[in-house]
């Protein structure tokens, strides 16, 4: 059974590891639309139809894609304000917890 380590690092790890996903991703979408370009002309009929819807839906993919990339990496974002806000009060409360505690009444004779 594996263990999921997550320490202060792990959010801005992912966050980064998101984002140059989508940069290559983006690239990669750019560099296939490119590579398209030499085609255009070269079919007739049902072929020419999915041709030019490819290539009038290509950036509109590579939009769409960059956007949702865009809102997870956000998400992440807020997720990592979550941890260490949650990390930082739960430290405040057990040590104001621990002020108030009395630990001479604990021990047992």
């Amino acid at each position: 059974m594996s263990r999921w380590s997550f320490n202060e690092e792990t959010m801005p790890v992912l966050q980064k590891n998101t984002s140059s996903s989508g940069e290559e991703l983006e690239s990669l979408l750019k560099d296939l639309i490119a590579a398209a370009e030499p085609l255009e002309g070269k079919f007739d009929g049902e072929g020419k139809a999915a041709f030019a819807a490819f290539k009038n839906n290509s950036e509109t993919i590579t939009a769409d894609l960059k956007q949702g990339l865009g809102r997870i990496n956000q998400g992440q974002q807020e997720m990592d304000t979550a941890f260490r806000t949650g990390d930082e009060t739960m430290a405040d409360d057990a040590n104001s917890d621990m002020g108030k505690a009395n630990f001479d009444a604990a021990k047992f004779k």
